[in-house]
This record gives structure tokens, sequence and C-alpha cells, in this order.
């Protein structure tokens, strides 16, 4: 494995945010299952969001993997789970951009964590084989897979979830 101390060391911090010392090792594996195509391969070019971009990515599962997409056809939307690889990992307060105040990295959607794993919630527009086709995706071209899941609005929607501080930051 590689050393956690150089994740994400191409990208310099921001004034305001604060790193710490990562542990010396891994605590678990976890298995790649294929990689993301997007048309981003620079930071600064991803959205925001996943929400804030309609273009269409891959999602091209490893052959071995495969059979596990039975049945996915039949979702409208799905649960993808990656593997933001170049992302930073030891801060543990950051300062975005786009609100100009420090916060717990915990407190932020932010890619740069101690184990980088976003979520998105992504349409399914098509699958060919062990390619899909979505809309709904914010990572560089060549991310990681890590999982798969069936979005379940009935269960995974929370209507009156709040993040107090974002609240605030817009009113």
């Amino acid at each position: 494995m590689s050393d956690p101390q150089d994740a994400g060391v191409d990208f310099d911090i921001r004034p305001g945010e604060v790193t710490t010392e990562l542990p010396e090792t891994f605590d678990a594996g976890l298995y790649f299952i294929g990689r993301i195509r997007t048309p981003w391969t620079r930071r600064e070019d991803c959205p925001k969001n996943a929400r804030e971009s309609d273009a269409v990515c891959t999602i091209d599962v490893e052959a071995r993997f495969a059979p596990a997409l039975a049945g996915v056809e039949s979702c409208t939307h799905l649960l993808a789970l990656y593997w933001m690889h170049r992302a930073r990992r030891d801060l543990v307060l950051q300062m975005p951009r786009h609100y100009g105040k420090q916060r717990g990295t915990f407190a932020l959607r932010s890619p740069v964590r101690p184990n980088p794993i976003a979520a998105s919630v992504v349409k399914l527009v098509a699958i060919e084989g062990a390619r899909l086709s979505v809309i709904g995706l914010d990572c560089l071209d060549g991310t990681p897979l890590l999982d798969i899941k069936p979005y379940f609005a009935s269960t995974d929607a929370v209507s009156d979830a709040v993040v107090g501080w974002h609240v605030a930051q817009k009113g």
C-alpha cells in the first residue's frame, strides 16, 4: 500500500487550514471495483458538487465484478461511492473558497478528509455490458470506484435534514 503521508501532497493548503499527522499504517483494505470517466482532469474544473453538472459520465466496472450489475438496469438512480485518490488526507480544519469561514473537515462535504470517500446519487442513463452511463458525478477522470448501491428515495432521502451552518451562511 502507498504511504498515507503521500496522499494529496500535490495540493497546497489554503490560509486558515490546519493539518494533522496521519497514522503510520492503514486499518483496513478495500478493492477498487472500477474507474470513473469524467470530462474533468483538473481539480478546479470539477463541479463543487454532483448536482451542479449534467455531464454524462461513465462508470467502468471491472469484468470480474460485472455479474454484480445484474438487476441494476431496473434502477433509475444509484449511489456511487468513490475514492478521491488525489485529495489531501491530513486536513482537520478547512477554509472552503465559497464560504470563506473555517470549518471542521467532518462538517464539510469536501473530498479532503482522512478517508477520501465520496458519494453521489447518480441518474442511470444507460448500461452497456459493464459500462454505466450516468449523470451526477463530481470527480476527476480516472477516479477509483469503491461501490455501487441502489438509491431508495423512500429510505435514503431525509426531507427535514439540516446543516445549520449552511442555512445560516445562505441567510
